[in-house]
């Protein structure tokens, strides 16, 4: 069993990012919701595609989302954008029972923690069969849409309304800058691979070592879940095993 830091022997809460990460990247919804939003800007403000995804793009980097920048500068509606980008075919989401076994064998609570809406996260994992593994689903609305992950604030929102305590708490995200803000509160980091066309994905493919912010990696996140839990079912029966063996010596 691996011991802190960067463990899970301690861990009692397991949060989970939604896209590209609860689900798998080849699943391409993220190709979908980005177009949607392109042409969502496109409509409202009355430009071209291409300069509403250029648009689309730099509120992104420099707001943390798409939708907190045409909410800061332009006052646009969250529910209207959110019902707009995330109305997508889900097609390509399957059932797995393979990552309903392996959240079983976690100890512990689950969460959702997106930057997207909780109604698209519970339609993904609906579709995936482990919405009824989460206790709760933390999402864009909780954040009061301007305040989205990596943000230290939105971390701060989502243990205080769920009772997590950080040094006791894995976070799994595809996208290696939203592990910074959990690496530095004190949580696992776990970065699941998504090898889309976003940079970050694309730069992931050149590391020869992990960053200090990540303590895990995976490309598949049932498989690493299962293992894991594996790992601290057996870790349990050893501990619980002890006391006897010590009992049997003095008997």
């Amino acid at each position: 069993m691996i011991e802190r830091p960067g463990g899970f022997d301690q861990v009692e809460a397991w949060v989970f990012d939604l896209d590209n990460t609860l689900y798998p990247a080849d699943c391409n919804l993220f190709a979908q919701i980005d177009r949607r939003m392109g042409e969502f800007i496109a409509n409202s403000f009355g430009i071209p595609l291409e300069e509403a995804q250029i648009l689309r793009e730099t509120y992104y980097y420099e707001h943390g989302t798409t939708l907190a920048g045409l909410v800061r500068l332009h006052g646009v509606s969250p529910h209207a954008f959110l019902d707009y980008v995330h109305d997508i075919d889900l097609g390509a989401v399957a059932a797995s029972p393979e990552l309903a076994a392996a959240m079983d064998g976690l100890p512990g609570r689950k969460f959702v923690f997106t930057n997207g809406s909780r109604k698209h996260a519970e339609a993904v994992a609906a579709r995936l069969g482990v919405l009824d593994r989460f206790e709760d689903i933390f999402d864009i609305h909780a954040l009061e849409y301007i305040h989205p992950k990596p943000s230290r604030e939105a971390y701060e929102r989502f243990v205080k309304a769920n009772g997590v305590v950080l040094h006791h708490a894995a976070m799994f995200d595809d996208l290696p800058h939203n592990l910074e803000t959990a690496h530095r509160l004190g949580m696992t980091t776990v970065l699941v691979d998504g090898m889309t066309d976003h940079p970050e994905h694309q730069a992931i493919a050149g590391w020869t070592e992990l960053p200090a912010h990540i303590h895990h990696r995976t490309d598949a996140l049932a498989p690493f879940l299962a293992a894991v839990g594996a790992a601290l079912a057996q870790e349990k029966d050893r501990s619980s095993a002890a006391p006897l063996q010590a009992q049997f010596c003095l008997t």
